[in-house]
């Protein structure tokens, strides 16, 4: 079992410790642009629970809060103009899947065509 790690940077910007410029929030979730972005839109959504990723997200989420989450990734999507030109949506799961902070997030990426 993963321990959530409170000094992780998604945590310490859900806490107030490190200043973000969120594009969108509400009970669940918050978004804000990438820092590194890999297309001209990127976005990421983090849930305001501690949960290290998806398993871990699955596993101890309310129906509530899951629900919620993925209804602000869709608000975010859909405010930011995104749907009618497409978008894709990546989470990745530990180590292997590259997860870089151990918070879960879904990135958001639009404004160009994807390659696969």
């Amino acid at each position: 079992m993963k321990v959530y790690d409170e000094s992780n940077v998604f945590a310490k910007m859900l806490k107030g410790d490190i200043p973000v410029n969120k594009i969108y929030e509400d009970q669940y979730a918050i978004a804000f642009a990438d820092i590194h972005p890999k297309a001209p839109v990127h976005l990421l959504v983090i849930p305001k629970g501690a949960y290290t990723d998806f398993s871990d997200f699955t596993s101890k989420a309310s129906s509530e809060e899951i629900s919620g989450f993925f209804k602000a990734v869709g608000a975010v999507a859909a405010e930011q103009g995104l749907v009618d030109g497409g978008y894709r949506l990546v989470m990745n799961t530990g180590r292997d899947g590259g997860q870089e902070v151990p918070h879960l997030h879904v990135h958001i990426l639009a404004g160009k065509k994807l390659a696969f």
